[in-house]
């Protein structure tokens, strides 16, 4: 399916999304948004792994499009703030494991995409916060949350509060990304894990991810309750069958995804 601004690639399982906007510095406005939750949505279906990033190498998604939210009244601005919910869900609940790749300024909605996402791989020349209190407002797509249940809440504060801007290395050392690599070679090292991942078995990748997230939100006890019960749901997939027979046939298992 062809968008206005995003581009896809597909390959070998791994899925690519890039946000195209790049005169905006990729910022989201309400297209761009649907555009996103379509995406990921089919790309669902498609493939084992997906990746996010920007095109150029100034920004991954400098933030919400200023210009679109100058424009935006009260009711506006509400139905603004819950279609970037609806869409940082999609990115966060999506069954494929999701890897940010950031490219540069990785800005307010920027930092809240690529924190839904289940990691985030960063340019050594990247640059990430969340400015908003700057402009008189907060965070509002997830990043008061997410960004709390990651740093905690005095770390969170200070990005927040501050509104001031981490360097890749900065936000590696606070924990908020994973891996800092040359510029060139983001998208090397994003695919490479992305293929590692993509060899695993699907089912148990999504179950994975599920119970993960939920960790957030349940009791240490209600957790690994959840996670006996998922565990046993194993044992009725194909792809449990096929892991265990390639691992005593001494060869790469092929997995269905079923």
């Amino acid at each position: 399916m062809a968008f206005n601004n995003l581009t896809l690639h597909t390959n070998n399982g791994f899925g690519i999304v890039t946000v195209n906007r790049p005169k905006s510095l990729n910022a989201l406005n309400i297209e761009t948004l649907r555009e996103l939750k379509e995406a990921m949505e089919e790309l669902e279906k498609k493939v084992k792994v997906i990746a996010l990033t920007g095109a150029g190498e100034k920004a991954f998604v400098a933030g919400a499009d200023i210009a679109a939210l100058r424009q935006m009244n009260r009711e506006e601005a509400s139905e603004f703030i819950r279609l970037g919910h609806e869409v940082m869900n999609t990115v966060e609940n999506c069954k494929r494991p999701v890897i940010a790749a950031v490219n540069g300024f990785c800005l307010g909605g920027g930092l809240e995409l690529a924190l839904s996402c289940d990691f985030i791989y960063a340019s050594d020349k990247a640059n990430l916060g969340l400015p908003e209190v700057g402009l008189g407002l907060f965070p509002s797509w997830g990043g008061t949350q997410r960004l709390t249940r990651l740093l905690g809440k005095n770390k969170a504060k200070e990005v927040i509060l501050t509104g001031g801007m981490l360097s890749a290395e900065e936000a590696c050392r606070w924990g908020i990304v994973n891996r800092v690599c040359s510029s060139k070679k983001l998208l090397e090292e994003t695919r490479a894990t992305a293929l590692l991942i993509a060899k695993k078995g699907p089912m148990a990748l999504s179950m994975a991810k599920g119970l993960i997230n939920n960790a957030c939100h349940t009791t240490l006890r209600e957790g690994l309750l959840e996670e006996q019960k998922i565990f046993s749901q194993c044992f009725q997939t194909e792809d449990l069958k096929e892991g265990l027979m390639a691992f005593v046939e001494k060869r790469l298992p092929k997995f269905v995804g079923r």
